[in-house]
């Protein structure tokens, strides 16, 4: 069986690569259409074939903004370059689509030119777009009628695909998220915990020797820092760490919040995160909302987890947490 995965935006390249390589180790033939990832290094391929066919052009820009313009520019033409090189596939699996707009217009066909049977599968890793635009929903909720099966990590997303969005059960499959145990495989915690031990501890925000609280991911509205810096007011003889790649104005948190927060506002790359979440005591996850969490997954590989909102999602991974600690 062919397989493609496609993640246009390079948005989960461990998660793209876990995919894969079990796809491959299953015995498919798997291509992983992307584009380069800009933050930092990505997993080498195992069994399967890494195109980066998307936003080349964008791949070069530094500024995140002028980024973000040419890559909208480059959407339609590399989605329609895709849809040539998708007639040699026999499942096309989305990852992401982040142009719903016009995304519905531009997915490969779901029949060859022979006429055989082409599955269209998408993971709906958010089941509605965050701090979504005009219309934005409108067009995710279109989008889901175009795809064949849609793969979801918890039951309470497929009650929401079902009940909210009105997509058939039978195109909704459950698939739980494991523990990202890979990361956590390559680090020794004494020599990431050791001031000085390692070269990865000179990235850690403090060399304190109390209590480290992490809070960890890209930060966006729906994380709820807000929330977790006014609960940790008045808590004495602890860090709070913040770190991840800023997508709002964290100006008024960094002004505002206690002393014993310190804020590391850029990515994290893989070879760094062991550090952070080994000398982590506890992560917390004060999400508004939420339907599924990389961190959390990744969490799970580490350190216990507070999660302060969606219980349905705690609820069912808490077989992978047992699974991680044993």
């Amino acid at each position: 069986m062919r397989v493609h995965i496609v993640d246009p935006s390079a948005y989960t390249p461990p998660y793209d690569h876990a995919l894969c390589a079990a796809l491959a180790a299953a015995g498919a033939q798997v291509e992983l259409y992307t584009s380069r990832f800009v933050h930092g290094p990505v997993p080498e391929p195992q069994g399967y074939v890494r195109r980066e066919r998307f936003y080349r052009l964008a791949g070069r820009v530094r500024d995140p903004r002028a980024r973000r313009a040419v890559k909208l520019a480059e959407h339609v033409p590399d989605m329609l370059r895709y849809r040539s090189a998708a007639a040699g596939a026999d499942v096309v699996h989305f990852q992401w689509l982040a142009v719903q707009y016009l995304d519905g217009w531009l997915l490969p066909a779901n029949r060859s030119a022979a006429g055989a049977r082409r599955a269209l599968v998408l993971t709906a890793h958010d089941i509605l777009p965050r701090e979504a635009q005009p219309g934005q929903r409108a067009a995710q909720r279109r989008l889901y009628r175009r795809f064949d099966a849609v793969v979801v990590h918890s039951q309470h997303g497929r009650v929401r695909l079902i009940d909210e969005l009105g997509v058939e059960p039978s195109r909704v499959h459950v698939i739980p998220h494991g523990a990202f145990v890979h990361l956590a495989e390559g680090a020794d915690a004494d020599s990431v915990t050791a001031p000085g031990a390692s070269a990865l501890v000179q990235g850690l925000p403090s060399a304190s020797d109390g209590p480290v609280v992490l809070c960890f991911g890209l930060m966006r509205p729906y994380k709820g820092i807000d929330l977790l810096l006014e609960a940790w007011r008045g808590i004495d003889g602890a860090e709070l760490w913040i770190a991840g790649a800023p997508r709002m104005d964290i100006a008024a948190l960094t002004a505002t919040a206690p002393a014993n927060v310190r804020f590391v506002p850029r990515f994290i790359t893989d070879d760094e995160l062991p550090a952070y979440f080994r000398r982590a005591d506890l992560v917390v996850l004060p999400y508004r909302e939420i339907d599924q969490s990389g961190v959390l997954f990744t969490a799970l590989a580490f350190v216990p987890v507070v999660v302060a909102v969606a219980v349905t999602l705690w609820a069912a991974t808490r077989p992978s947490a047992a699974a991680s600690s044993a």
